[in-house]
């Protein structure tokens, strides 16, 4: 089995994802940011689009569903919450299984940033999609979960392969990595920060990344390892991570 992933550059830092299963040729959309981009992007590789696939609903992951839908009669697959801003088809839960040809992703639920986020996870081709959950060296905002929720699904992907790759939904990972540095002096994010700064001044994409890579570096997946420097030593897990997410927000660097 071989999905193939076509990444591109859309508003002001987003990433769109179109796949393609090449046993099929079926082809879906991972969420909808920007439709113009997704249509045109449709149209410069000759593909037809059966299928979205939202994440959640923000309207800059499912705010072009109405008009993508329109021009190419893609099937709408999406957590509830899709339905705050635009008619679904299929609704999907953690653990269910979506069908692309001959490629099977696996729901996992993600919720944190928004309480229904999905993640998708094609795990023959070790591939996962994951919206605003996880991001190089981040974290989505808690915009409507709890601590405890969203550590809970930074723990599910996790516990994916470390050799996923993961496609994050923003190019975030300068900002992140100056975050890092204020909270976390391991050699292997120094390392990395460094590449990252490089990358983007020769104005190169830090997407996608590995899970094996943020468990390494991204200091929301190491939060239990930062607890005295964000002042949680001794609390749960959830609550270091909730430290750090707090100490992001107010992070002026």
């Amino acid at each position: 089995m071989t999905l193939t992933v076509h990444q591109f550059a859309c508003l002001s830092d987003n990433y769109g994802f179109l796949v393609r299963d090449e046993a099929s040729g079926k082809t879906a959309t991972i969420d909808t940011p920007d439709a113009t981009a997704v249509l045109a992007e449709l149209k410069a590789l000759g593909w037809g689009l059966d299928m979205i696939l939202n994440t959640h609903w923000h309207p800059d992951h499912a705010g072009g569903n109405a008009e993508v839908k329109a021009a190419t009669g893609a099937v709408i697959v999406a957590p509830a919450e899709v339905t705050k801003i635009a008619p679904i088809d299929r609704e999907v839960h953690g653990g269910d299984i979506v069908q692309l040809g001959e490629t099977s992703f696996q729901v996992i639920e993600s919720g944190g940033h928004t309480l229904g986020h999905i993640s998708y996870f094609d795990p023959a081709d070790r591939i996962a999609f994951v919206g605003d959950t996880l991001f190089a060296l981040g974290c989505g905002r808690m915009f409507e979960g709890d601590p405890q929720q969203f550590w809970t699904s930074l723990q599910r992907l996790a516990a994916l392969p470390e050799d996923t790759t993961v496609y994050c939904a923003h190019e975030y990972t300068a900002s992140n990595a100056r975050f890092a540095l204020s909270v976390d002096d391991a050699p292997a994010l120094k390392k990395r920060a460094e590449e990252v700064f490089a990358a983007r001044e020769r104005g190169e994409w830090t997407v996608p990344t590995t899970i094996g890579l943020e468990k390494a570096t991204n200091p929301f997946l190491r939060a239990p390892q930062l607890a005295g420097a964000v002042g949680a030593a001794g609390k749960p897990d959830y609550e270091a991570f909730a430290a750090v997410r707090s100490a992001k927000d107010n992070f002026k660097g």
